[in-house]
């Protein structure tokens, strides 16, 4: 289960008012104040569900932005995928913090009303709705443009604008799938899906990343513009080695499950305890260094069939044989400290578990819609989550909102 960003109907809800200059530093008089940061004073409306535009927005909240998050009745299915985070969904609440959600159907035109007020006033825009359903509701690029010349619009889709995929679904393992990521992925015997929503989250963060761009051209020009990003394309550009080896070299990397296609040695070993460990061989300076003082086997360095890279990977079944052999003799604790010793590069295959009792592990609170604490990795860099931020109930805020607005 690992659904994407791609809405399949045109019904969803969001609210904020937004005229002001990213480079002002400060908001209007007639916008409430939220969390302080680099983005204080800006609206978003997100039309919104599942993952890759709910991370984006969030992140936008996260660094001071008033988000609107526009809802159905019975609210973002992402809010029903599990219960593991205490009962709430463990995708919801990694993505939802601090958002006001206001339950509008952009078919109706009381809501179509209320949506314009809304985009007449917020700085950004970020919808993924099936594509075209927007422009269906009488909010096409133009018309937007027209209502609010400063407004910046980011459409999220599956598959982009070509008429051929644009009405495909777009799910997550779905497009790991169209794009070669799971042919990459996995075992000699057999692919396997990425264990996370990785297009999704690609999609995400690029989104965030385009909408930042956006931010600054406009303290320039003083005109919004439009973003269109799609699961495939970015997940088709993360693919771009082994499309490359495709394309013009002798054909795409087959699947080594934990040893890198390109780079020998670089993967799992098994120790004598039945420990493995990932060893990471970067230049031939460090191959050196280990065949003599991890493998204490110098002559092994400058071996015909092992002196490059390009001979350790044509050769990799005999090198993993070799190395093996001395790690037969070796407990992962032996063998790590030798490694360390060396300065070579080195990891221990962890759990999730592992994860939790990691010592570089960073974490942070969330609150869900009854405030209730959820412990979470903390965000690589944001400032800390506001304190009083939880998940909003469905169409908590839609009746301040409207009164806010009109309609």
């Amino acid at each position: 289960m690992t659904p994407t960003d791609h809405s399949t109907t045109d019904s969803v809800s969001d609210t904020t008012p937004a005229d002001s200059d990213i480079n002002s530093g400060t908001a209007p008089a007639h916008r409430p104040a939220h969390k302080s940061g680099p983005l204080t004073g800006l609206l978003v409306v997100a039309l919104e569900q599942a993952v890759a535009a709910p991370l984006c927005t969030s992140r936008l909240q996260r660094a001071g932005a008033r988000v609107i998050k526009i809802e159905r009745p019975e609210g973002d299915f992402a809010r029903q995928y599990d219960q593991a985070a205490n009962g709430a969904s463990s995708y919801f609440i990694w993505t939802n913090q601090g958002k006001e959600s206001l339950v509008l159907n952009i078919k109706d035109p009381t809501d179509q009303r209320l949506l314009s007020n809304l985009l007449s006033q917020a700085d950004v825009l970020v919808q993924n709705l099936k594509p075209g359903a927007l422009a269906r509701a009488g909010f096409d690029p133009t018309t937007l443009n027209t209502m609010n010349p400063r407004l910046i619009t980011c459409n999220i889709s599956g598959y982009g604008n070509s008429e051929a995929l644009k009405h495909m679904k777009a799910y997550d393992l779905l497009v790991q799938a169209e794009t070669g990521l799971i042919a990459t992925s996995g075992g000699p015997g057999a692919p396997g899906r990425i264990g996370i929503s990785v297009c999704d989250i690609g999609a995400g963060v690029t989104a965030h990343a385009a909408i930042l761009e956006a931010l600054i051209q406009r303290g320039i020009t003083n005109r919004g513009s439009s973003i269109d990003i799609s699961l495939f394309d970015v997940a088709a550009e993360w693919m771009s080695v082994p499309y490359v080896h495709a394309r013009h070299g002798n054909g795409a990397p087959t699947r080594q499950g934990l040893q890198h296609p390109g780079i020998a040695p670089y993967g799992a070993y098994l120790t004598a305890d039945n420990i493995s460990t990932l060893v990471s061989i970067q230049n031939e300076r460090e191959w050196v260094v280990f065949c003599r003082d991890v493998l204490q086997n110098e002559p092994l360095a400058t071996d015909g069939s092992f002196n490059t890279n390009t001979l350790r990977v044509k050769h990799r079944n005999a090198l993993n044989t070799t190395i093996q052999s001395v790690l037969s003799t070796l407990t992962a604790t032996q063998f790590r400290a030798r490694l360390q010793q060396a300065d070579i590069a080195f990891a221990a295959l962890n759990s999730v578990d592992d994860l939790v009792e990691h010592m570089a592990l960073r974490t942070e609170t969330a609150r869900d819609e009854n405030g209730h604490v959820v412990e979470l990795p903390a965000h690589p860099f944001a400032t800390p989550p506001d304190s009083n931020a939880r998940l909003p109930n469905v169409g908590e805020h839609t009746d301040t909102i409207r009164q806010e607005f009109g309609s």
